[in-house]
């Protein structure tokens, strides 16, 4: 389980409302404590073999500290009401395209229907498709290719007339 992963993890937990979750895996186990007062708390244990890992842990509380910054992004949103806002059913990675080499998915002025696939999200090595919920032209693209992305994060603005 890389750093990256983990970050996901504590964010996930974060806006799950859990208090605590614990996970084992083959060599790893990861405890992670979420406390109204002082945000998230992480307590990884390793066994020796793999200690070299043990000081990438360290950054990983600061980024869960960035998390309420997101919901400030969101506001710019609200002056388009008339539009549908497509957001991300997970956290992972944000990619318009299949593949590097294929076209993208959905482009600004595109027509879209129910069903289409509109990007893919990787999360956790799974390629997740997200298909448009609504039909209708897709106005603004929200999110940069390769970039990472949060439950409930606004992607596309879709206007449905």
């Amino acid at each position: 389980m890389d750093l990256k992963e983990i970050q996901n993890l504590i964010k996930f937990v974060a806006k799950s409302g859990a208090s605590e979750v614990k996970l084992e895996m083959d060599d790893v186990k990861i405890t992670i404590k979420t406390g109204s007062e002082e945000g998230t708390t992480i307590v990884q244990q390793m066994p020796m073999a793999a200690a070299p890992m043990m000081p990438q842990a360290a950054p990983v509380a600061p980024v869960a500290a960035q998390a309420p910054a997101a919901p400030a992004a969101e506001t710019p949103a609200s002056d388009d009401s008339k539009y549908i806002t497509v957001k991300s059913p997970i956290i992972g990675t944000f990619y318009r395209k299949p593949s590097p080499d294929k076209p993208v998915f959905a482009e600004v002025g595109q027509t879209i229907a129910e069903g289409d696939v509109l990007c893919i999200i990787e999360a956790m090595k799974l390629f997740n498709e997200i298909e448009s919920e609504v039909s209708g032209k897709i106005v603004k693209i929200l999110v940069d290719d390769s970039s990472p992305v949060e439950f409930d994060q606004p992607l596309f603005l879709v206007d449905p007339s």
